[in-house]
């Protein structure tokens, strides 16, 4: 995929002595797993992007991208907060409000995903390769770009072939999809991608904030540990499947790693070197200062691009000379024999949905991507915690979609599946998350369940609770000290419980299994009436189990022995 942007060059070629100075101060620098070519890149050792990666499985389309490298030497930053924001290499000066959403987004992915340990450098360092930080920050107060940040047609000219999948709605082209916004989504990833940063209620790709947290949250997707060289290596790729990207990225982390500092928006450094141009193109005009009470002037729009090319004013009469992708060749979309959806609560799903691509004739398509998306008011995920998976084709045109996991809240969903690239209806698959249950009850203990009328039990009851042999953790159960075998209604005599106002009840309601299934009631009472009780106990799928009590009559008094002495015979007279 690389190959199709030509060579990613650096403009102004460093002369050979300077060059061998840069890499040895980077090869000085860098952290384990990369190594420094001769430009000065730094590179992931043993990566390789798959050649045969869709381009809209990315989160780009692996549209083109600013190769610009960091300077040689450490940013240096500023001092204190109070210092002059300008201070330091202007590499390193990153926009205020375009800092500040990479900040916020990382923080809200440390508190949703601590294990992906995503740095905010990292969105830095794809922010200023996919649009130049914002175009140099030129955003509004909410962090809406002032004017749009569009990718090139991906129309199979050089670039990816996507056909349009959001009838223009993103990047006015209702003919091909564009990378859009300054994290350079393209609008079919943004359908499910997309995040409201801002809490304005909306998910605007051409909002920094809601951009960057859709981007954190992109790379975290897959539950990648970033802190590990291999799964940042994935993450990077899986936004742009390019070795040289991935570089030129990396290039960017370890130097913003070393410092940065804020400058006032829209007075960025912009960079002049894309992957689709030739090296000694004419650099990107710098828009002029933000000042107080006026806006900027609008720089020219267009995807990374300083001069890109608008996009036509009809959609092409004639399709691209490219052969027809294996997506296009898609006519619907069957189910492929998914079962029935039911699972319980916390368990994964027995059955995996399955999809077919069809051609017209019923011909099965491989090497087409599936999204499969879960709709509707659940938590239940794929396996990895995400709620999109896109799955390709085999050879016989099925997809099979990840491993269901339901959540706790119980009830009906849908899962959507879909072509990604084609505007064709999908299929829905009903699904539903059942209580927790437990089909078996058993006493922990046997001893006799004792007490005398009046007292209390010494033992108190304990139960598992199991599940096709399994321990059955948070099944909910009722225990009820019942009139008789046949009648199952509370007895108003007997054993009782005590609620925490020390009354008696014989009634217990909303009470679980713990982690291990197991489930121990409150001591038990008896008033005076000596018999022999009944207590049921019953949970969620039916498990009953009824434990006998015996409570005896209290001990009669001991006679008293009397105090009076028999009366003896009178002496004789």
């Amino acid at each position: 995929m690389a190959a199709q942007f030509g060579r990613r060059l650096r403009k102004g070629a460093m002369n050979t002595t300077v060059a061998a100075v840069a890499v040895a101060a980077l090869a000085a620098s860098q952290g384990p797993g990369l190594v420094t070519d001769g430009s000065g890149r730094q590179s992931a050792t043993g990566t390789q992007p798959s050649p045969d990666a869709p381009a809209g499985d990315s989160a780009t389309g692996n549209s083109p991208y600013y190769t610009d490298l960091p300077p040689l030497d450490s940013p240096t930053p500023s001092p204190s907060a109070t210092a002059d924001p300008i201070t330091g290499d202007a590499a390193a000066g990153i926009p205020a409000t375009v800092l500040d959403a990479y900040k916020k987004a990382a923080d809200e992915l440390r508190a949703s995903k601590p294990g992906c340990n995503l740095p905010w450098e990292l969105l830095a360092a794809i922010g200023k390769v996919e649009s130049g930080q914002a175009r140099g920050g030129n955003v509004d107060a909410n962090g809406t770009t002032i004017t749009a940040i569009l990718g090139p047609q991906l129309n199979g000219n050089g670039f990816a072939n996507i056909s349009d999948t959001d009838n223009g709605r993103y990047d006015g082209d209702s003919a091909y999809d564009r990378a859009v916004g300054p994290m350079q989504f393209i609008p079919s990833t943004w359908a499910w991608a997309g995040r409201d940063g801002n809490d304005d209620g909306l998910k605007d790709p051409n909002n920094i904030y809601d951009a960057a947290l859709a981007a954190g949250h992109y790379l975290c997707r897959f539950g990648w540990d970033l802190s590990t060289d291999s799964d940042l290596n994935s993450a990077i790729l899986s936004y742009n499947n390019s070795t040289d990207y991935l570089n030129t990225v990396l290039s960017w982390l370890e130097y913003y790693r070393k410092g940065t500092h804020e400058v006032p928006d829209g007075t960025g450094q912009l960079p002049s070197d894309r992957s689709d141009e030739p090296a000694g193109s004419s650099p990107s005009p710098k828009p002029p200062s933000k000042k107080p009470g006026t806006q900027p002037a609008k720089p020219p729009s267009g995807g990374g691009s300083t001069s890109p090319t608008p996009p036509p004013s009809t959609p092409p009469s004639t399709p691209p000379s490219t052969p027809p992708t294996p997506t296009d060749t898609v006519d619907h979309l069957e189910d492929a024999g998914t079962a029935q959806l039911t699972a319980m609560a916390g368990d994964t799903f027995g059955e995996r949905i399955s999809a077919r691509a069809e051609t017209e004739a019923g011909k099965g398509v491989a090497k087409v991507r599936i999204r499969f998306s879960i709709v509707g008011d659940t938590d239940t995920t794929f396996t990895g915690g995400e709620k999109v998976a896109t799955m390709v084709t085999g050879t016989s045109g099925v997809a099979l979609a990840p491993a269901l996991k339901a959540g706790e809240k119980t009830g009906d969903f849908t899962v959507r599946a879909s072509v990604v690239g084609r505007s064709i209806p999908g299929i829905d698959y009903a699904a539903t998350v059942t209580p927790r249950a437990a089909d078996a009850l058993a006493r922990t203990g046997d001893e006799a369940l004792t007490c005398v009328a009046g007292g209390e039990f010494a033992n108190q009851v304990q139960v598992k609770a199991t599940y096709k042999g399994a321990a059955a953790d948070g099944v909910a159960a009722t225990a009820t000290l019942i009139k008789s075998a046949d009648d199952p209604t509370a007895n108003d005599k007997g054993p009782y419980f005590k609620d925490a106002d020390g009354t008696a009840v014989r009634t217990l309601t909303g009470l679980e299994t713990d982690a291990d299934g197991l489930l121990t009631l409150p001591k038990l009472y008896a008033d005076d009436t000596p018999g022999t009780y009944l207590l049921r106990i019953t949970t969620t799928g039916g498990a009953v189990l009824t434990v006998e009590l015996t409570v005896t009559a209290a001990p009669s008094p001991s006679p008293t022995a009397s105090t009076s002495a028999d009366a003896s015979p009178s002496p004789s007279a």
